[in-house]
């Protein structure tokens, strides 16, 4: 397989397979890996026709353009840094997806006060940050109790209120399928 240049990832299913998704550098940004995205993906169903989607810490977008690829309904992807907004508006507009939104702001300031209605939400936050288990917290409140979160994180918060369907570990890496406790 061909070695993945830097600050590119490619699109690895779907009508757009095979294309490459390009960002800029930023402090934390990281791809989620594409053996990563091939499970994740298994897991959720090659196809997510009519499913809406949210990734709320896009970053380069390989979640949210992965999903918008295979047929989702509605991507909205939620980006705070401008140079990184940018480019994920680049990437939609030479991809030409029009099933994506991409919006500039906090993830936090974005959900406060939102009832949302999505399928599927990509949480993918940056390590250092105690950002997870803050979203997770708001996410019980206002998301479909049906909904599925894919989360990232280097380790485990407190999970209150959410179960673990699904587990991958990658290296340091730990990533899972939740939904809401029963």
């Amino acid at each position: 397989m061909a070695a993945q240049h830097k600050n590119q990832v490619r699109i690895i299913g779907g009508e757009y397979k095979r294309r490459l998704v390009h960002f800029p550098d930023g402090d934390g940004l990281r791809p989620t890996p594409d053996r990563v995205r091939e499970t994740l993906f298994n897991w959720l169903g090659q196809d997510l026709t009519g499913q809406r989607c949210l990734d709320l810490f896009a970053g380069s977008g390989a979640l949210g353009f992965e999903a918008a690829s295979r047929n989702a309904k509605q991507v909205v992807m939620v980006e705070k840094s401008k140079p990184v907004y940018a480019a994920l508006a680049d990437n939609r507009k030479t991809l030409g997806m029009s099933n994506v939104e991409i919006v500039w702001a906090d993830a936090l300031t974005w959900l406060a006060g939102k009832t949302l209605d999505f399928d599927v939400v990509f949480l993918d936050p940056p390590y250092a940050s105690d950002l997870l288990p803050k979203v997770l917290a708001t996410l019980a409140a206002t998301l479909p109790a049906d909904a599925v979160i894919y989360a990232e994180c280097a380790q485990w918060p407190d999970l209150a209120g959410w179960e673990i369907r699904r587990e991958l570990k990658a290296g340091a890496v730990h990533c899972a399928l939740l939904q809401r406790a029963a």
